[in-house]
């Protein structure tokens, strides 16, 4: 557990030197800022703007962080050699990969916690001041760090096993597909052939359902969102992360450099 914690860390202080970490950083508070002036030109909607655009801003340049970040964390340790050095050590291929991706999934929570604050700060603002009710919105948050968890995981996997431009297109395919497997798998269902409705089911259960992970719409209209529904989605996430690391760390185990 120490070495893993070691990598991580070792990997949360690399991933803060990335530049990208803080261009994107600062375009999500832009967008954040924007939302306010959209928000007073709409009338009696600014709150529902302001949390659509805040919670979508946080989502989107987190979900771009994972990627363009994870994809990089194993490949650039390899193109430099330093995997030789790390691996030399009494740290086994599990650890490494394990340490990799716990220390990715810090520098996203603790970015989150940033982003997170100023979209407080925006609603503060708006509503010259905050009740008890917009700490439901942390669900919403939550949830888009469970994307991030299993973004990150994906990344991971496929950075095991193809080129950093590869595994960012996959990546980012998956999770677009995954954003769309409901919608799939009623044009199977609709589409009146047993083999193509086999087919869409077969994605819909394999792939990683994002979609059931968004809420930023219910949350900016104050739907209350279920305990069951926040206990389901954390099992489901923890489970497919599992998977993920698992898979990750057998292709590490048997890569040649």
């Amino acid at each position: 557990m120490g070495r893993i914690v070691t990598i991580a860390l070792g990997a949360f202080k690399e991933s803060v030197r990335e530049r990208v970490l803080y261009n994107l950083l600062v375009f999500a508070l832009l967008m954040i800022a924007a939302a306010i002036l959209l928000g007073s030109i709409s009338v009696g909607v600014e709150e529902i703007i302001l949390v659509n655009l805040g919670l979508a801003a946080i989502s989107v340049f987190g979900l771009l962080m994972a990627i363009f970040i994870g994809i990089g964390l194993v490949s650039k340790e390899i193109e430099r050699r330093t995997i030789y050095s790390i691996l030399s050590k009494p740290v086994s291929r599990a650890e490494f990969i394990l340490g990799k991706y716990a220390g990715l999934l810090l520098t996203l929570s603790v970015n989150t916690a940033i982003m997170t604050a100023g979209f407080y700060l925006a609603l503060a603002f708006e509503k010259k001041g905050l009740t008890l009710g917009d700490l439901s919105l942390l669900v919403a948050v939550y949830f888009i760090l469970l994307q991030f968890a299993i973004v990150v995981g994906v990344a991971i996997f496929f950075s095991c096993i193809s080129t950093p431009i590869l595994s960012a297109v996959f990546t980012f395919s998956l999770f677009v597909i995954g954003n769309l497997s409901s919608d799939i798998r009623w044009f199977g269902q609709q589409s009146q052939s047993l083999l193509l409705e086999n087919a869409t089911s077969a994605l819909y259960y394999l792939l990683p359902n994002f979609s059931n992970l968004n809420v930023i719409t219910q949350a900016a209209h104050g739907v209350r969102i279920p305990g069951l529904l926040i206990a389901a989605n954390t099992c489901y996430a923890l489970l497919y992360i599992a998977i993920l690391v698992s898979g990750s760390v057998l292709i590490f185990e048997e890569r040649e450099f």
